[in-house]
């Protein structure tokens, strides 16, 4: 059986092996070299007959796995929007394991409970979100839609007579959605996890940014009725666009219906007083959708569900048993708001972002990223045979090249090359290249070389 030393060693070995990892990320190949079939033969075989050293287990996991690790640590790692984790965060993600709180009930980690409702009181602030508002850290941000939408779903029941929590979906009226054409996939997720179909959905065009057109908006809107609605998007996840959500909150609130913003990364705008003014009209929804393992760079996973209905929110998530020991007055219990019973206390790696940074260097970790994607945006623009199709906002960089053919060798060029990785789209029924800039390690010479890794595939 496993002993104290034994912890002790296995600790040791971790810690020295990460650190030993992060001090490499200048020279790693940006996406890892090993093969799936390498990667099987190396972490496969029989199952174990009996125990084994913690620390050799340790030393072996890492050695094998080391040539599948993507190092989305690295400020060269513009794929998909995953940002990197500070400092804090990472060694406060290290106590949440060793601690190993189940954060569900207050009586299971009263601290763990306690400092999500700070981090509740400190990411309002931050995020210019009521005071008001109740609060979840879940897995990511399709949970986060999944709860608010939750909340959502029992709102416009409710206002119509229908207690959903009673009588579920079966003989209720309808719930009709109305959201853009370019929504995230997780959004129509998030609706068929609850219930409400794809027949549900009323989809509104966009524009060449992918802004949902808010005349549009209004006419279907107007073209039916009963309980509804309203998602709206804040950072379009190619382009980087926001909706006007003036416009769609007041469309929302003149029909009467919900209206959810996703705000996965956008909504970190919020922190910057330069780019707060993108995010004008976010307070007039009833619930809002984000990451902190994007834009505040603490580690996977961490989502975040804010809902101003309140009542709304509990109503939808909470529960109930005989066993539990719950406290319905000052002590909160987080079962009470997240779709999760047992859960990871996530709320530590978000309260040393947020102690570590402060409201300042989280506002220039925001704009340092933008600027960095401003800067990558020209560079790719004045290479030869390229086209930037997105106007750069925030941290989004949307490029192609001559041709189709083109872009697709260009983009396999670049990822071949190891010296940073990105992902392909389509866009307008064409293939493109899409650049997310979200990793507080991204500096200016990330940038340049960058830009000379595609100066190289074009040429």
């Amino acid at each position: 059986m496993a002993n104290g030393d034994d912890t002790q060693r296995a600790l040791a070995a971790a810690a020295r092996l990460a650190q030993a990892y992060l001090a490499s990320l200048p020279e790693r190949p940006v996406f890892p070299p090993a093969t799936v079939e390498e990667l099987r033969a190396a972490l496969g075989g029989a199952l174990p007959t009996g125990p084994r050293d913690a620390a050799l287990v340790i030393e072996e996991l890492a050695a094998a796995a080391d040539p599948g690790i993507v190092t989305t640590a690295s400020g060269c790692y513009f794929g998909f929007v995953i940002g990197g984790a500070v400092p804090a965060a990472v060694g406060a993600d290290w106590l949440a394991t060793a601690w190993d709180q189940n954060a569900g009930l207050y009586v299971c980690g009263p601290a763990a409970s306690v400092v999500e409702e700070v981090c509740r009181d400190w990411l309002l602030e931050l995020l210019g979100l009521p005071r008001h508002a109740s609060f979840a850290i879940v897995t990511g941000c399709q949970m986060a839609h999944f709860t608010c939408l939750a909340a959502a779903r029992h709102r416009v029941l409710s206002d119509v007579g229908w207690d959903v929590a009673e009588d579920g979906l079966a003989g209720s009226p309808p719930i009709r959605v109305v959201t853009g054409e370019l929504r995230h996939i997780t959004v129509d997720r998030a609706l068929r996890y609850l219930g409400i179909g794809r027949r549900a959905i009323r989809t509104v065009p966009c524009d060449r940014l992918g802004r949902v057109d808010p005349a549009a908006l209004r006419r279907e809107l107007a073209s039916g009725s009963g309980p509804t609605i309203v998602v709206a998007q804040a950072g379009e996840v190619n382009t980087g666009s926001f909706d006007d959500l003036v416009a769609v909150g007041e469309a929302a609130r003149e029909a009467g219906a919900w209206l959810h913003v996703d705000g996965a990364f956008g909504l970190w705008a919020a922190t910057s007083p330069r780019l707060a003014p993108l995010l004008a009209g976010h307070e007039l929804a009833h619930s809002w959708a984000t990451d902190a393992h994007k834009w505040l760079n603490v580690p996977y996973d961490s989502g975040l569900a804010f809902c101003a209905d309140v009542e709304a929110h509990r109503a939808a998530l909470s529960v109930t048993a005989a066993y539990l020991v719950q406290d319905a007055g000052s002590r909160r219990d987080q079962v009470d708001w997240t779709p999760e019973f047992s859960r990871r206390a996530r709320g530590f790696a978000v309260y040393a972002a947020i102690r570590s940074l402060g409201r300042d260097g989280i506002r220039d970790l925001i704009e340092g990223c933008c600027d960095r994607a401003t800067e990558l945006g020209a560079g790719l623009a004045a290479l030869p045979g390229a086209e930037l199709l997105n106007d750069v906002v925030l941290n989004q960089v949307l490029v192609r090249f001559a041709d189709d053919a083109a872009t697709a060798r260009v983009l396999a060029a670049v990822q071949a090359s190891g010296e940073v990785w990105l992902s392909g789209t389509t866009w307008q029924g064409r293939p493109a290249i899409r650049v997310s800039v979200s990793n507080w390690r991204t500096t200016a010479d990330d940038v340049r070389r960058t830009v000379a890794a595609f100066a190289t595939a074009t040429g």
